[in-house]
């Protein structure tokens, strides 16, 4: 992009730019900016950390990684997030690991309730008892004896999952987190009560969450940490589900997220390939279609009630994968089933408020030198001829339309799509944006200024051309000095 005079002009002496890899490009004029590839979410390990002081190869990696986390982390400070997990995590042995990631996520402002489930738990107290476990439709008839197993075992979670909060050794990930966590009788439970002739006895269901004290708790920089156990005002005890409680919790504060840790990887498509997103329309449909798996049927349709009680963000993740808390909020695409209550992805006309992402998207390639360095009062003078791609409120690509009435043509400058969303298809959707959007203006060609994405628009139509073939005004400020490609394309 490039400087300007006092003269307002438009955004011409700026290649076209792409996002650097060949599908699609990061802009038209570059290469790929800086690498990338480290994954955002997986920090680095003790040797290469051992690399970054002594100034190694890893350096760069880890501020790119850094930077890349940057949009995420202003996004979420501030936001509440219900973070449920089920028993067999404990089980499994990864507890400390979830609370060094919680941890993490407290320190960058996150407010955090967590909810524990306690199923495996429970029928290991069973077994030391000899008293076998009793289910009907998959939910459990809590007895006498059951209701005492459930809360000896939610007691001993509850210790060690404070137990783990409390670490502090140096050279750990809890060095200096200093959290409490606070537990209370915040949950109001009623029965389930006589269904279709069983009698569930002690199991419950949700009937209240105390939302202003764990609002309060919260506001205190507590973690709040509940257990699938609920009282009645009479001061009888319930046995309820995790799912439950952590929904209803999450309807209750009205929590930006709420998300579920389980033992399975996220929601399948009808031909069991992992869905990485889901409308809650979609989720709705496959609910109707009653051909998911017992369990993971049983968590979206936990998730989707959440939704519908005003929840816009609802995941399902599973713990067998390290981090996978980080990697679903830090990654693009995740690594489970994100719902949303609304389409997530965006493409629409910018506004002031884009600025600061576009700036962002493009100051590497500023840096690098790929693009002259253009400055944000340009940027908002020229705001309303960008595009941009918006994705869980993250802008990861852009691109402007500058038109030449006289000559009926219109040059694309700035296609950029962010390192991290490279071969989603988001720099194919821009163009044919900047494309619908020349044509609405009666516009019958468009040109790009390029130097080192050639290719990528020769495959979309492009052909080569020359600086005669510019508009007037366009060729008084063609750089002879950057030598651009002249592409252009008929539409």
């Amino acid at each position: 992009m490039n400087a300007r005079t006092d003269t307002p002009q438009p955004a011409t002496t700026t290649d076209t730019a792409a996002a650097a890899a060949a599908e699609p490009p990061a802009t038209a004029e570059l290469p790929p900016p800086a690498p990338t590839s480290i994954e955002p979410a997986t920090a680095p390990g003790p040797a290469a950390a051992d690399a970054i002081e002594r100034g190694g190869p890893d350096h760069q990696q880890f501020v790119d990684w850094l930077r890349m986390v940057a949009p995420y982390i202003h996004a979420f400070r501030g936001k509440t997030f219900v973070i449920a997990f089920a028993g067999e995590l404990v089980k499994s042995g990864v507890l400390n690991a979830l609370v060094n990631d919680v941890a993490l996520l407290h320190a960058m402002g996150m407010q955090i309730v967590l909810v524990h489930g306690s199923r495996p738990q429970v029928e290991e107290q069973l077994a030391l008892r000899h008293v076998e476990s009793q289910f009907v439709d998959g939910v459990r008839i809590t007895d006498n004896a059951a209701l005492e197993c459930a809360k000896e075992a939610a007691g001993e979670l509850r210790l060690d999952i404070e137990a783990a909060f409390s670490q502090g050794l140096p050279n750990t990930p809890m060095a200096g987190a200093q959290l409490s966590v606070i537990s209370g009788n915040f949950v109001t439970a009623r029965p389930v009560g006589i269904v279709n002739g069983t009698d569930y006895q002690h199991t419950g269901l949700v009937r209240k969450i105390d939302a202003e004290s764990v609002r309060m708790s919260l506001s205190h920089g507590k973690v709040v940490l509940l257990s699938p156990l609920g009282f009645s005002p009479t001061g009888q005890a319930f046995n309820l589900s995790m799912e439950d409680v952590a929904s209803a919790t999450a309807t209750a504060l009205k929590a930006d997220k709420l998300i579920f840790i389980t033992e399975v990887p996220g929601v399948p498509d009808p031909v069991g390939k992992l869905m990485p997103e889901m409308s809650l329309r979609t989720a709705v449909e496959r609910l109707q279609n009653n051909h998911l798996p017992h369990d993971v049927a049983d968590y979206l349709h936990h998730l989707v009630k959440a939704l519908k009680g005003g929840v816009p963000r609802a995941h399902l993740i599973p713990y067998a994968l390290d981090g996978s808390v980080l990697l679903e909020l830090f990654l693009h695409d995740g690594v489970g089933t994100m719902l949303s209550d609304t389409d997530l992805e965006s493409l629409r006309e910018a506004t002031l408020d884009d600025v600061g992402g576009i700036l962002q998207l493009i100051a590497p390639l500023e840096a690098d030198g790929t693009l002259v360095p253009r400055g944000r009062h340009l940027i908002e003078r020229d705001i309303a001829n960008f595009s941009v791609i918006e994705h869980d409120g993250v802008l990861f690509g852009c691109a402007a339309l500058y038109d030449y009435p006289r000559e009926n043509m219109g040059e694309m400058a700035c296609l950029t799509v962010s390192a991290e969303a490279q071969g989603t298809g988001d720099g194919e959707r821009l163009l044919k944006r900047i494309e619908r959007r020349a044509r609405a203006l009666g516009l019958e060609r468009l040109f790009v200024l390029t130097t080192r994405t050639e290719h990528w628009f020769l495959k979309r139509g492009f052909v080569h051309a020359n600086v005669d073939d510019l508009p007037e005004d366009k060729r008084k400020l063609y750089n002879w000095q950057r030598k651009s490609m002249v592409l252009m394309k008929k539409l």
